[in-house]
């Protein structure tokens, strides 16, 4: 059964940045396309970002230029770097391998 762990997620001040981590086991992780996605209060789970299979990279408009996706194979880890983070940013981060959701992080942008 696959199994991923998020981390990385907390409270930070707008303008702050912060690493979203999923590390995956019992997956052969390279063979899935990747993905983070994210549910704010009352609203829908909306895309965030996505590495495809043949590593091909996109980013929701939201985000473009201020949150960056990369993976490590070698440490079957998938990322989400996060900068000028805004309140409309707080959210429950998910990550998604292939068919798989983690358990999703917190994010909460405030002062």
């Amino acid at each position: 059964q696959v199994q991923l762990v998020e981390s990385g997620g907390g409270l930070v001040q707008p303008g702050g940045s912060l690493r979203l981590s999923c590390a995956a086991s019992r997956i052969t992780f390279s063979n899935y396309a990747v993905a983070w996605y994210r549910q704010a209060p009352g609203k829908q789970r909306e895309f965030v970002a996505r590495i495809s299979t043949g590593s091909f990279i996109s980013h929701a408009d939201s985000v473009r230029g201020r949150f960056t996706i990369s993976r490590d194979n070698a440490k079957n880890t998938l990322y989400l770097q996060m900068n000028s983070l805004a309140p409309e940013d707080t959210a429950v981060y998910y990550c998604l391998i292939g068919a798989t959701w983690g358990q999703g992080i917190q994010v909460t942008v405030s002062s």
